[in-house]
């Protein structure tokens, strides 16, 4: 723009003016500068197993079943939970496990050559020493009088083969913490009563 002086009439030119408003967020989110420390990137083991659940730890399982492909499914099952596996072909020799260092549950197999899995449990919660041990019979049985005579013989709990991963290791997870408990509870009995024993002592 242009305009002349009315002294020297020379010409002057005059520049305009422009106002610059805030910078648009978008604008500045195209920056090459970072505002900040990058995020660090997480990190993955996709091999890594699944850690032991801190409730089996220090818990055994006792599996009774006389196909060993049976017991070698049952184990890789469980090997998630961290408690101690031990097996047993036959109810006989179920017993004798048992007798030798008790389980925190058993899965028991049902036709099993020399000692069924119904004979063996009515033998195990028929004894005052082994009746509070969780049993879950686990067989190919699925009438409900196999059912029903599982319930009869003392059975706690009972499932159908082929087991499902999820159903089985829930359940033995749940009656291992009821184990637990249990026995937390046998031990602060024992302790009160040993304190108050103390207390009558003249």
């Amino acid at each position: 723009m242009a305009s002349r002086s009315p002294d020297s009439g020379s010409i002057t030119h005059v520049l305009p003016t422009y106002t610059i408003g805030p910078v648009p967020n978008r604008w500045l989110m195209l920056s090459d500068e970072p505002e900040g420390e990058p995020m660090p990137e997480p990190m993955t083991k996709p091999n890594q197993k699944p850690s032991a659940d801190a409730a089996a730890t220090g818990t055994s399982i006792l599996i009774v079943d006389d196909n060993p492909q049976n017991v070698e499914l049952l184990e890789a099952y469980l090997e998630e939970l961290g408690a101690e596996v031990r097996t047993a072909g036959d109810g006989i020799e179920a017993l004798a496990a048992v007798e030798e260092r008790q389980p925190d549950v058993i899965l028991l197999d049902v036709m099993m050559p020399r000692m069924s899995g119904y004979q063996a449990c009515v033998k195990l919660k028929g004894n005052p020493a082994t009746k509070d041990i969780p049993i879950i019979m686990v067989t190919a049985l699925n009438e409900i009088a196999d059912t029903e005579r599982a319930v009869e013989s003392g059975a706690n709990d009972f499932l159908t083969k082929p087991v499902n991963k999820l159903e089985l290791v829930t359940r033995v997870k749940a009656m291992l913490q009821l184990r637990v408990l249990s026995r937390q509870v046998d031990r602060t009995m024992e302790q009160i009563r040993k304190l108050r024993g103390a207390g009558d002592e003249p």
